[in-house]
């Protein structure tokens, strides 16, 4: 019988800049959390947010690169181009906070108490961790669309600034929650509501792209996109002038960090992260504000 549909499997996923980007993936990955496991070693909330990290990115990136080499991409009911863009900012940003946070909390020069053999193990998932984020950034280079080019919405810089907006907000929730005593204050929660209308607003942007479902919507989606990043801007300006107001001004909060804090579970500190943040994701909005009037959205791809 003489196949019609071409050759069974798609050896461009492996051998294409991309596909080889995606295999250096694939081992720097699996070297990591193989390190870890065996001596290295992790414990409490950080080293198990670090391993959850590498064993993600490897699993999805092993599913990628089978469904890319034998097809099966083409039966899925997803935007195929508008996931693995996404899938790699995300893994780009994942990635980078557990290279970060693993050495930091994990590996120190001397030996004691844990013995060379932990440190040295330790030391080598620090590296093949670092090594893990320039492949995942070098597949968010070689992807990126360029000007002109005809791409999925996930593959702009619009789409991969959804997915960095996502993650900076939840930085945000993270130091929320760390008792930043939002609650004290009706201002403060509006903007608690700001970044959380945000954040959502931004996941359900980032679903209709990847599921491919913006063309069944009954208002036009490209136009409500920058509609919503316009108010967004808006949004988190009010955020941005509100929160240090009645977390940094003497009449509401302390200007300065109080000397009797403890590290680590200081409200103060909380404070000046999503300060901090919301000033990053306000000109992260801004970007994606100016971008977003030089696109049009590719659905299928």
């Amino acid at each position: 019988m003489e196949s019609t549909g071409g050759p069974y499997l798609n050896t461009a996923a492996v051998t294409s800049p991309v596909g080889i980007a995606r295999l250096l993936q694939m081992t720097f990955g699996c070297t990591t959390f193989s390190l870890v496991a065996h001596q290295g070693g992790f414990s409490a909330a950080y080293g198990t947010f670090c391993m959850f990290v590498w064993t993600f990115c490897f699993a999805v990136t092993v599913f990628i690169i089978t469904c890319e080499f034998t097809h099966l991409h083409s039966c899925l009911t997803i935007s195929w181009g508008n996931f693995t863009a996404a899938f790699a900012m995300l893994a780009t940003l994942m990635s980078i906070t557990a290279a970060v946070i693993y050495p930091l909390y994990f590996v120190q020069l001397g030996c004691y108490p844990i013995g060379c053999e932990v440190r040295d193990f330790r030391i080598a998932a620090s590296v093949f961790a670092g090594l893990l984020f320039i492949a995942y950034a070098a597949e968010v280079c070689l992807t990126r669309a360029k000007p002109g080019q005809v791409s999925s919405y996930m593959a702009t810089v619009s789409g991969l600034l959804k997915i960095v907006q996502a993650f900076v907000a939840c930085i945000i929730f993270g130091a929320l929650v760390n008792d930043s005593q939002y609650s004290k204050y009706v201002a403060t929660q509006w903007c608690v509501a700001v970044y959380s209308f945000c954040f959502v607003v931004t996941v359900v942007v980032v679903a209709f792209s990847v599921t491919g479902k913006t063309a069944l919507l009954w208002f036009p989606f490209e136009r409500s996109v920058v509609v919503y990043t316009f108010g967004a801007v808006l949004l988190y300006v009010s955020a941005a002038v509100i929160w240090p107001v009645f977390c940094f001004d003497s009449k509401y909060g302390s200007p300065r960090r109080p000397g009797l804090c403890s590290k680590g579970k200081c409200p103060w500190d909380s404070q000046l992260v999503i300060a901090i943040f919301t000033y990053v994701n306000l000109l992260l909005y801004v970007v994606d504000l100016a971008y977003s009037q030089r696109i049009r959205f590719i659905s299928h791809l």
